[in-house]
């Protein structure tokens, strides 16, 4: 048991390291990331709407009723 907490603190030590080695974004560019990040979503999300009610409708044609 003493070995696991030894080993989760060791863990966590390394992680906080690790956290202040690294280089994070401006506020303005994690809010522009973010807008491209939403608007990227959304036209994908656009195009697969389009496409599925295209098949549908030509599953439709194909297989009346």
């Amino acid at each position: 048991m003493k070995k696991l907490v030894n080993n989760a603190r060791t863990y966590l030590e390394e992680v906080a390291i690790e956290m202040r080695k690294a280089s994070w974004p401006q506020r303005r560019e994690l809010m522009n990331n973010t807008v491209i990040t939403l608007v990227a979503s959304f036209v994908l999300a656009l195009f697969i709407f389009g496409a599925d009610r295209v098949i549908s409708r030509i599953l439709e044609i194909i297989y009346p009723g």
